[in-house]
């Protein structure tokens, strides 16, 4: 039954495409106001629904992670569209093109299809909605299971803004993501698991459909000797507790100078309490579902039992599964058969590794899979440069965390085990356009002279070609 409506919305779409296969500035500049009118018009609504399906979601950070960059996204689109749609001047040949042009011409995929986590559920979904409509593009999102609420508000709420064959949004009601990632799409975008995306890409296999993946890793940070410790801890326990460090660009580990590590627990003990005090702080935010909480609560007894120094950060109980809320916690001399070791944590623990000579921290980097961000806190030009030639990752903060995705003249992705392909901005229009080549052949075309018979003349001015 899925499957079938599934079919019939992108059967939709697909007739619209054909219809109006390339829409102009003002039908993009339109669906991108849309965009921007539903989430201000339902701010509150889109707050309470994503509120709901965490159990409970610091209000303050629904609206700077999810809203706020939606709309300045419209706005640096809307800025910048008519230059994006712009045809491409490129180079030709002159040797043997003498007068022709060449152009590339930026023009719609057609649909998109768009498969949301459930972590940021509105920055995930339409961000990359912003930058497929600046495209021209149409599109259909599959919401994540435990976006319940959310998906109802949006499945309600969308269709006053945008018709069916521009704009439609599904629940998973079991196996929908399936179904959806065996569509017949223009280009199919998974936010997720590195897991889950293996399944996605070999359904999308089939019908040869592009993707890309903004999967996540093992993202470090480094606190080298030169940079005030204070900062750091104050940069790094924001990103650490922002969302319950249920965010892919997160850091999951961090590295500091070896004398500096006792500093810098009780240095995270002072900044972790001045900000929340307990559990119980609104502006806290639970762990998304039962399954998730077990998992970190296990992999902290995990760690513990075999050794590691686990150290919560509030006083009182380290966790409330009542309310699945989880204090912030740093593990010390994690032994590396630790599930916290292995597996990208995602959740308000901060394993510390201590560290005597960057090269340490550059070994260890490189025995994981490629992350999808790496921070580095130093000062120094130089090291910033070794660390940057050195270490591979999808992107970087330099002195802080989780920006460089905030940035939309950046491209946001991944690399090899965390993604592949980019969008945000520019990079997502470019995503998401098919950029076709032109060829303007002049008057008289200069090839005419290399035609057969080939004579003499032909193969001393190849001779001439091959040697000069």
């Amino acid at each position: 039954m899925m499957f079938t409506e599934l079919e019939r919305v992108l059967h939709l779409q697909r007739a619209a495409c054909s219809a109006n296969p390339c829409p102009d500035h003002a039908q993009r500049r339109r669906d991108l106001l849309a965009l921007k009118a539903f989430l201000q018009e339902n701010q509150n609504a889109i707050v309470e629904a994503i509120g709901a399906d965490y159990g409970h979601r610091s209000e303050q950070e629904t609206l700077l992670a999810e809203m706020i960059p939606v709309i300045h996204a419209v706005d640096h689109a809307l800025t910048h569209l008519r230059t994006w749609m712009k045809p491409q001047k490129r180079q030709t040949d002159w040797r043997h093109f003498f007068g022709s042009r060449n152009r590339v011409v930026p023009q719609p995929l057609g649909v998109i299809g768009i498969i949301v986590p459930w972590n940021f559920p509105i920055n995930l979904s339409f961000m990359v909605l912003v930058d497929a409509f600046a495209a021209g593009n149409r599109a259909m999102v599959k919401m994540s299971e435990n976006s319940r609420h959310l998906a109802k508000l949006l499945i309600d709420k969308v269709p006053l803004y945008f018709a069916p064959d521009k704009l439609a949004f599904f629940d998973e009601t079991g196996g929908v993501g399936e179904a959806f990632s065996r569509l017949p799409l223009d280009h199919l975008v998974f936010t997720g698991s590195a897991q889950t995306a293996r399944a996605v890409m070999s359904a999308a296999a089939n019908h040869l459909c592009p993707v890309t993946l903004e999967l996540g890793g093992k993202s470090p940070a480094v606190v080298c000797d030169d940079f005030d410790l204070n900062l750091a801890a104050e940069r790094l326990w924001f990103a650490k507790c922002f969302n319950a460090g249920q965010l892919c660009t997160n850091v999951d580990h961090v590295f500091v100078p070896e004398p500096c590590v006792p500093s810098f627990v009780a240095l995270s003990r002072q900044i972790v309490q001045q900000r929340f005090a307990s559990l119980a702080s609104e502006d806290y935010t639970a762990i998304i579902d039962e399954r998730s909480f077990e998992r970190l609560t296990a992999a902290l007894q995990e760690a513990q039992a075999k050794g590691a120094e686990v150290i919560p950060l509030f006083d009182g109980p380290a966790w409330n599964a009542n309310t699945r809320k989880i204090a912030p916690h740093v593990v010390l001399n994690l032994p590396n058969d630790c599930a916290l070791f292995r597996r990208e944590i995602f959740g308000p623990i901060l394993p510390v590794f201590a560290y005597r000579q960057l090269d340490e921290v550059v070994r260890a980097v490189a025995c994981q899979p490629t992350p999808l961000a790496f921070y580095v806190f130093t000062h120094d030009a130089q090291v910033q440069r070794q660390l940057l030639r050195e270490v591979k990752s999808g992107g970087v903060g330099v002195n802080d965390v989780m920006y460089h995705a905030a940035q939309h003249d950046l491209p946001f992705g991944g690399l090899g085990e965390s993604g592949m392909g980019h969008y945000h901005g520019r990079d997502g229009f470019m995503r998401f356009s098919h950029l076709r080549a032109v060829f303007y052949q002049a008057r008289m075309s200069g090839m005419r002279w290399l035609w057969p018979p080939y004579g003499k003349w032909t193969k001393r001015y190849m001779a001439w070609l091959i040697q000069r």
